[in-house]
C-alpha cells in the first residue's frame, strides 16, 4: 500500500509540473484563459493529502511500535 502511494505521489508531482508550465503558457497568450490558472489545483490537492500521508508514516509506524509495546 506505501510503495503504492509512493508511486502515485511520485506521479502526481510531475502531472502537477506539466500543468503549472501549461498554465504559464496559456496565460502568456493574448486572449488568456483564465480558468487554465484552476487546473493545477486538482493535482495539488492529491499531492497534498498523499504527502501528508506519506509524512507522517514514520511517525505513524514509531507510534505503533511503541503502544504494541506497552500493550504487552
Amino acid at each position: 500500500m506505501n510503495q503504492w502511494i509512493r508511486q502515485f505521489h511520485r506521479w502526481m508531482s510531475m502531472i502537477f509540473t506539466l500543468s503549472v508550465i501549461a498554465t504559464f503558457i496559456a496565460l502568456a497568450q493574448k486572449q488568456p484563459l483564465v480558468w487554465v490558472s484552476y487546473v493545477p489545483l486538482a493535482p495539488l490537492a492529491l499531492l497534498t493529502i498523499t504527502g501528508l500521508y506519506l509524512f507522517a508514516l514514520p511517525y505513524l509506524s514509531q507510534w505503533r511500535r511503541r503502544s504494541g509495546a506497552d500493550s504487552t
